[in-house]
């Protein structure tokens, strides 16, 4: 239970005079604390304790907003209408083709040029947190129906045996026409804090006893793979390093993980389930992340070559941070034997993604 009250502040994170201001709404309880911004409805920071008691603040992040609104435009934001990727840059729903904005070779990726990412939200407090709202017209990156998004970040320390803390992400969305809709957070993680090495010697557990192999492209198949036996196998502790430049296929073109995992059964009641362990070794720190979603998408930042410096002074290079974003599955519009991600009138979207860190 939790064991203090959160308290929630914001101020304005660009001066007044440079378009929309950017606002960073701060949540506090005890010795753990959680920042988020409206651009992108993005978790900008999050701090915790090690083992000892010294305090690092855990997520890539940057406040250069030429680096926000470049290379960094995807860290800790939230991803949509659809994350991942959606193969054609087409949907077709009831019969009906949706040509959607293209982000290059052939797809579209994160909901396309200018996805939720790039939008400036507006936020709210509510007990515990802030609550970001956001509308997408019909025809957005040309996806049907006018959709009404919320995301909401409570913070929570606990204690007892839970000792630690929750941040909560809800998501809940609804539609004037059908359409898909798949959302994540994009936070990228460093246990050991950010700008302190990489995350190769972190171990990471998944729920998860399959895996959705990909072409080149990161495109799914459309089937699945069992993880045992390969370097997609981490049903228990393993370090995320061990297996990243095995001699695989699915590892060669990527140059490590950037793949979905399917994660077991969620829970008929549709509680958030776990999904993942990560735990560094070094400081002690865990994260275990529970979910609503049937995947969880797991990025070693493979591609990062020292475009974005953190707070730290630190130029982000491979695998400095871990992202593990929960979702539905890649190109799911294409694949109808993957969970559908179809939204109609009068439905709701909801979904719930817990961020539990904590020591050992």
């Amino acid at each position: 239970m939790a064991t203090s009250a959160t308290s929630v502040r914001h101020q304005p994170l660009t001066p007044s005079g440079a378009g929309a201001a950017i606002e960073r709404w701060t949540l506090t309880a005890g010795p753990y604390e959680a920042s988020v911004l409206t651009l992108g409805a993005t978790l900008h920071t999050l701090s915790a304790p090690d083992r000892s008691g010294a305090i690092a603040q855990l997520l890539l992040s940057t406040d250069e907003l030429t680096q926000i609104l470049g290379p960094a435009r995807h860290y800790g934001t939230v991803v949509g209408r659809y994350a991942n990727r959606i193969d054609h840059s087409s949907v077709t729903i009831d019969g009906e083709e949706h040509p959607l904005a293209p982000t290059g070779g052939g797809l579209t990726l994160h909901g396309g040029p200018d996805g939720f990412a790039n939008r400036m939200w507006t936020a709210e407090p509510v007990e515990g947190g802030v609550r970001l709202r956001l509308h997408s017209p019909d025809g957005d990156q040309g996806f049907p129906g006018a959709m009404d998004v919320t995301v909401t970040y409570t913070l929570a320390a606990l204690d007892g045996p839970d000792a630690g803390c929750e941040v909560v992400i809800d998501y809940h969305a609804v539609t004037s026409g059908p359409t898909v809709v798949n959302l994540t957070n994009h936070a990228y993680v460093n246990l050991a804090g950010e700008g302190r090495g990489d995350v190769l010697g972190h171990l990471l557990t998944l729920d998860a006893d399959a895996y959705t192999p990909t072409d080149e492209r990161q495109i799914p198949y459309g089937r699945t793979e069992p993880v045992a036996g390969t370097p997609f196998d981490f049903t228990t502790a393993t370090p995320i390093g061990k297996s990243l430049h095995a001699d695989h296929p699915q590892l060669t073109g990527p140059g490590g993980y950037d793949h979905n995992w399917v994660l077991r059964p969620r829970p008929a009641d549709g509680s958030p389930a776990r999904a993942a362990l990560l735990e560094d070794p070094g400081s002690g720190r865990t994260l275990e992340v529970l979910t609503t979603e049937p995947g969880v998408q797991v990025y070693t930042a493979n591609g990062f070559q020292g475009a974005v410096t953190g707070a730290s002074g630190t130029a982000y290079g491979p695998y400095a941070g871990i992202a593990l974003e929960t979702q539905h599955f890649p190109d799911s519009p294409h694949h109808p034997e993957f969970p559908s991600t179809v939204l109609r009138p009068g439905e709701e979207f909801r979904s719930t993604t817990v961020l539990r860190l904590g020591v050992n």
